[in-house]
């Protein structure tokens, strides 16, 4: 990553190592004279006579990068980390969905950055290494490769794009091994005798073949215990009370800091250093345990334990303050309502968050856009006085064969979805007019509504296009709207 300002001199940052000055990044425009991180500063000062020469602040490069790690955790991913080598690690596992894919996401992070004044290389697959490599060695500003295909796409890759020590890329140059794809062919333990152990496992890490673990970087506030198990565990029985030890561990440290639970991450990292995640949210702040387990229970067959589980962590990803919270009294005229945040959990583990929610009356006359959704334990206010259906159709739905008299009556006939109802006994008009504000084509619009009941006892709330007598008001064409009790 490196800033993206206007340089109208080749620019590189050098850093001493041993005895030597060695360049550790270049501008763009030192990159295109030839000067590449690793050449020695005094080589570069030969090549290019004007050169710009800065010392490199890794420990401020670092703690950039650690903000913005913090800040990836808080806004995109619960994973983030900082690399070695100033770069970013994120696990955009089960999350990239939530900002359109990864490719939409990507160009979304290169947005954020580019107002920061940076510009960076992105690249997404299955593997750490892999991901590595591609970002800076894949030639793209964004680089996605399914899982799988690893080896394949990082055969032309130089051997330095796996992370190799230096007396490792020596020896390589030594036995003329310049590619990713020279090593596929040769034998593990020549191989490891020339290059090295550590470069077998960097060639396993990035093809998927060895585990390499993420270490994610935890904000200082956010509360998490963390059970590592003696033996991995792999059935219901033993996940749930690991799951309860976890909560037990937890409740303690939110009363020290006076906090309720708003959204929780469990992460189960299984013996082959996949994590399996379920998150939990809570309507109104909680450190109530016998509540988290049950919304814990009710996810807990998204957890798949593989070969077995060997360590579980349990993180608060949104807190809220929680004081003491004072039992319920004995007498009955102290009035207390009962809380519904529990039951409303319940719900929402069941059907979803977006299952589980209270409607509010918004201004506007326009009946489908007089309502909006709101958070479940929420207050509504403001519902007019005037009867509305107990249901609403999401879009109003075209009436055939209507038979009515102009303009004022209610229609004595009509067919709906395929299905002729004769009117027994109606009620209205209802006139609404369009909001001109908002569209022009709503300027001279009207609608009048009438409550009718059909042979069977339906009763139903329709409504005609057009006052009935100025033609620019409607095409007085009759529709659905909603549906009484």
């Amino acid at each position: 990553m490196a800033a993206a300002r206007p340089a109208d001199r080749p620019t590189v940052l050098i850093e001493r190592i041993g005895q030597r000055e060695v360049i550790t990044s270049a501008c763009p425009l030192a990159k295109s004279l030839g000067l590449v991180p690793g050449m020695a500063a005094a080589h570069a000062r030969a090549l290019v006579g004007d050169l710009d020469v800065r010392d490199a602040q890794r420990d401020a490069d670092r703690a950039w990068l650690a903000r913005l790690a913090l800040h990836a955790v808080r806004h995109w991913t619960p994973g983030a980390s900082v690399s070695d080598d100033n770069g970013l690690w994120l696990d955009l596992t089960g999350t990239s969905h939530l900002f359109g894919g990864e490719e939409r996401f990507c160009r979304k992070l290169l947005r954020f950055l580019g107002r920061l004044g940076f510009n960076a290389n992105l690249a997404v697959s299955g593997t750490l290494g892999a991901s590595h490599a591609l970002a800076r060695y894949g030639g793209g500003r964004i680089t996605l490769l399914p899982s799988g295909r690893e080896a394949e796409r990082l055969a032309a890759l130089p051997i330095a794009a796996l992370r190799l020590e230096p007396s490792a890329l020596v020896a390589a140059a030594r036995f003329g091994l310049e590619r990713i794809g020279d090593l596929y062919t040769m034998p593990r333990g020549p191989l490891a005798r020339r290059l090295g152990l550590s470069t077998v496992t960097r060639l396993d890490q990035a093809l998927g073949r060895a585990p390499e673990p993420l270490v994610p970087v935890v904000p200082f506030e956010v509360p998490e215990v963390t059970r590592r198990l003696l033996e991995p565990v792999g059935t219901a029985e033993s996940i749930a009370q690991v799951i309860a030890d976890l909560i037990e561990d937890l409740v303690p440290l939110l009363q020290q800091r006076g906090l309720g639970v708003r959204s929780a991450v469990l992460t189960a990292v299984r013996v082959d250093a996949q994590r399996q995640r379920i998150a939990i949210g809570a309507s109104r702040a909680t450190r109530d345990a016998r509540h988290l387990g049950r919304m814990f229970a009710l996810r807990m067959d998204r957890i798949d334990p593989g070969l077995g589980i060997e360590e579980m962590r349990l993180t608060v990803t949104q807190s809220e303050p929680l004081g003491a919270i004072s039992a319920a009294g004995l007498l009955a005229e102290e009035g207390r309502g009962v809380d519904l945040a529990p039951a409303i959990d319940q719900l929402a583990g069941r059907a979803g968050e977006a299952g589980v929610f209270r409607m509010a009356c918004e201004e506007s006359d326009v009946p489908e856009r007089a309502v909006r959704r709101i958070a479940a334990l929420a207050a509504p206010s403001g519902w007019p006085k005037w009867q509305r259906p107990v249901r609403m159709l999401s879009r109003p739905e075209r009436l055939t064969h209507v038979v009515a008299l102009l303009p004022d009556h209610a229609p004595r006939r009509f067919t709906w979805r395929g299905k002729p109802y004769q009117v027994v006994a109606g009620d209205g008009p209802e006139r609404i007019h369009g909001e001109w504000w908002r569209r022009d084509a709503e300027l001279w619009a009207v609608r009048d509504y009438f409550r009718v009941e059909v042979e069977g006892g339906e009763r139903f709330w329709l409504f005609r296009r057009g006052d009935g007598v100025e033609p620019e008001t409607g095409d007085l064409s009759w529709y659905l709207h909603g549906l009484f009790g």
